[in-house]
């Protein structure tokens, strides 16, 4: 079974309950899961040791892209992290009646291949509440496990 990291930042826990789905899932599937708060992790080295990392973040702004406060350290720093040749995906939260509804996620997912990750499956954004989201996160999780 594949060791998976999994690094989310929320702001209103829509994120933090989209991470604890998919690391349950995960973990029932038999894979070895962490699942970290982003204000746990460092940038340094991160991706080692792991299969595939997941990353997850709420998006906020108006007017342009703007990644959830406390991911926006990592997202500076991915370079550090040690992304070549791993299996990323991406997920976040937002809202749909802002023009760049779950930006966050396409800049993170931009910034992983520019740094040597291979996308493993379209990423998952959420809208609103991820309770209401449960099957459309379980078989996003199931994409992930497809490939892993």
């Amino acid at each position: 079974m594949a060791k998976v990291l999994i690094v989310y930042g929320s702001t209103t826990g829509n994120t933090e309950t989209t991470a604890g789905i998919i690391g349950d899932d995960l973990k029932g599937a038999g894979h070895d899961v962490v699942v970290e708060d982003v204000t746990s992790v460092t940038a340094d080295g991160l991706c080692k040791g792991y299969d595939a990392v997941l990353f997850g973040c709420s998006t906020w702004g108006e007017d342009e892209i703007e990644l959830q406060d406390d991911f926006i350290d990592l997202y500076d720093e991915l370079d550090k992290a040690g992304l070549e040749g791993i299996s990323v995906g991406c997920f976040g939260c937002g809202d749909s009646s802002y023009q760049w509804f779950c930006g966050a996620v396409d800049a993170i997912e931009q910034r992983a291949k520019e740094n040597g990750a291979k996308i493993m499956c379209e990423s998952l954004k959420i809208d609103g509440d991820p309770n209401s989201c449960r099957d459309e996160i379980t078989d996003w999780a199931g994409s992930v496990k497809a490939v892993l």
